[in-house]
């Protein structure tokens, strides 16, 4: 193959590795509902899709008034979870992405690490990515859209931004790629994605957006 452009790829998990966001955000609809914040898949993918739970529970409490219950993300955890051993899958050419790619990968994510481990070990991709898992519910203090989590995982991976590979499904994401000065693409493969979601990431900064897999493996060839 010919040279990466890339000396890194990071890969968000939910919405790029995992097709987790529709139950995340579905359980999240119903919990919250249940307490009295009725609340639509719709609602929920626009207010914390890419949010790590610190920062969806600020603004859960900001609608509620008052705390939340220290209950609150137990329970969403424990129905994520469950549904996920159930019916978790990868996203839509994700395997067949990694298969010949030999730039160094990681994955940084709001998600914290057992999450992700459930899911690359529930679809079968933990060997197949053999990468290191960055967590901003565990590596750094301010989660997306501040840049500190990917420039955390480009130190630690040796790379420098402008030869990084960002690939995120979220605005928010975008953003904090973007702050980063790496190389940011959106991908809309997912079972989460809406009508304008592709023109979203596109204003949120991304350099290319992407429907596929395949689009994406073809653009860095172009790109090499």
């Amino acid at each position: 193959m010919n040279r990466s452009p890339f000396d890194l790829i990071i890969f968000d998990y939910d919405g790029v590795n995992a097709d987790s966001e529709l139950l995340n955000n579905a359980v999240m609809a119903e919990l919250l509902s249940e307490i009295g914040l009725p609340t639509t898949l719709d609602d929920a993918l626009a207010t914390y899709l890419g949010k790590r739970w610190l920062d969806c529970e600020a603004l859960i409490s900001e609608r509620l008034g008052a705390p939340c219950s220290p209950g609150l993300q137990d329970e969403w955890t424990r129905r994520c979870h469950d549904r996920a051993r159930r019916d978790l899958t990868s996203v839509a050419g994700f395997d067949a992405f990694l298969t010949g790619r030999e730039e160094p990968r990681c994955i940084a994510s709001s998600s914290p690490p057992d999450w992700i481990e459930l899911g690359l070990r529930h679809f079968g991709a933990h060997d197949v990515f053999a990468g290191p898992i960055f967590s901003a519910a565990v590596h750094v203090s301010r989660g997306k859209p501040h840049p500190d989590l990917f420039l955390y995982a480009a130190e630690a991976m040796k790379a420098a931004p402008e030869r990084t590979l960002v690939i995120k499904d979220s605005p928010t994401g975008v953003l904090a790629g973007a702050a980063a000065g790496m190389t940011v693409v959106g991908l809309c493969a997912g079972g989460h994605i809406r009508g304008d979601h592709s023109q979203r990431l596109k204003q949120a900064g991304a350099h290319q957006v992407f429907d596929s897999y395949a689009d994406l493996a073809g653009w860095i060839a172009e790109t090499a």
